[in-house]
């Protein structure tokens, strides 16, 4: 996923937390690892966060808060910066969508879309 004008790569990689969830309480875990890499010519800051977390019942959640795990990471030309979160659903899928705002060096604001990827529980057979 890039934002072409700002050159801001985004790449998303889910994972179900199983010794974290407990299914019988609605309770799903699902760590996301986001890797953020600046491919453009300008360096630019990551200012703050915007999630829309939705349930496979329809359930909203929004999100939203100043950086990524407490960091305001600013992005060279080239450079990648890589963090974990996590997110909780009451169901076994869900899916998640945002933007980041960011800053350039110019003093440009912009935001970077994140398309909705998904968070799903593996299928278990019994």
């Amino acid at each position: 996923m890039t934002d072409k004008k700002n050159n801001i790569l985004v790449n998303v990689e889910t994972t179900y937390l199983d010794h974290e969830s407990d299914p019988a309480r609605a309770r799903y875990l699902f760590a996301y690892t986001i890797t953020i890499t600046n491919e453009g010519d300008t360096p630019a800051r990551l200012l703050s966060r915007y999630w829309k977390i939705t349930g496979g019942d329809g359930h909203e959640q929004e999100v939203e808060g100043d950086g990524v795990v407490g960091q305001h990471p600013y992005l060279a030309p080239t450079e990648k910066f890589t963090y974990t979160s996590a997110a909780m659903l009451d169901t076994p899928v869900g899916m998640m969508q945002g933007h980041y705002n960011m800053m350039d060096d110019n003093g440009s604001r912009f935001a970077v879309d994140i398309p909705a990827f998904t968070l799903a529980a593996p299928q278990k057979l019994h």
